[in-house]
């Protein structure tokens, strides 16, 4: 996997905005911390544009704002100002090719795990970590420290209180997935995920209950889940039942998905649509161990 090299003080990174709209104001508190680290910041023109009424500009807009910077070799990471939808409607026009003789770490999460998987499929590492928009909020210090340290050490190590619910053990293996719905879109596409042998992470945020059922049968049934080596669960956020309930909470959902596999399940990991929602390398060999006093996944290096 092509590893992206450590970002350092002079540094620039760059914020650009392929999917959701977002106002620069929103921008201000992710700016001054990015300042703080000693780092030259730098916006996308698209995330000035009011060309659509939700996307961050037209398709041709968020596309060339994107590629700009992928081909800036003055730009040593590229971050996502939030998430929304609209990714994947510009990932297969994006090109590659400079990026990979030149690598820049790329970082968001939520809409931004189709981007993850693509750079997955080009062999390339990339940043799941907490997006400009979120910085201002008063319980994120956490979140941001945690993605600093990562992107000045090309390392991590997250630590966390079990659940009653996980099934215990450890594994080793490339980490890999995101937001559910997004793992879940990428199947059938250029960008699929690819499990085998893998540590698999999930998040979501505001879905029914039983389509959480639906989701987690997809992967099933695609085969996604019967060579995972360990499956992490994150923040499930803001879950919902419809009018005829479901009656099954995420977690028996889950655990019914992987009832015939015996990997460890961690539950209720630090990762997703709340704080902390700690930084992790996307695509890099890891150590899960899911003890009984506690959960830990690090980078193999440590």
């Amino acid at each position: 996997m092509i590893n992206p090299p450590p970002l350092k003080p002079g540094d620039r990174i760059a914020i650009v905005a392929p999917a959701r709209k977002v106002s620069l104001s929103d921008l201000t508190s992710a700016i001054d911390t990015f300042s703080s680290w000693g780092l030259d910041v730098a916006i996308s023109e698209n995330v000035k544009s009011e060309a659509h009424a939700y996307l961050a500009g037209t398709d041709q807009e968020r596309l060339e704002g994107f590629q700009d910077l992928i081909d800036d070799p003055s730009v040593k990471a590229i971050i996502a100002a939030r998430g929304g939808y609209g990714s994947t409607r510009i990932l297969d026009s994006l090109d590659f090719s400079s990026f990979k003789k030149s690598p820049k770490w790329i970082i968001g999460f939520s809409d931004i795990t189709a981007i993850h998987l693509k750079l997955l499929q080009l062999g390339c590492k990339s940043v799941h970590g907490t997006m400009p928009i979120l910085f201002s909020q008063p319980n994120a210090r956490t979140s941001v420290e945690s993605l600093k340290n990562l992107l000045f050490n090309n390392s991590f190590e997250i630590k966390c209180d079990p659940s009653s619910r996980n099934r215990l053990g450890s594994a080793d293996g490339v980490l890999v997935g995101g937001n559910l719905s997004l793992v879940v879109d990428s199947l059938g596409t250029s960008s699929e995920i690819n499990t085998n042998g893998c540590v698999l992470l999930i998040e979501e945020i505001d879905e029914y209950i039983y389509r959480m059922d639906r989701m987690m049968t997809q992967l099933k049934r695609a085969g996604k889940l019967e060579q995972l080596n360990g499956l992490i669960v994150g923040h499930m956020t803001d879950m919902k039942e419809s009018t005829l309930a479901f009656k099954e909470d995420v977690e028996q959902i889950i655990l019914n998905a992987v009832k015939d596999f015996y990997f460890p399940v961690a539950f209720n990991f630090p990762s997703g649509h709340e704080n902390p929602n700690f930084a992790w390398i996307h695509g890099e060999k890891v150590i899960l161990n899911v003890g009984q006093k506690e959960v830990s996944l690090k980078s193999e290096s440590i």
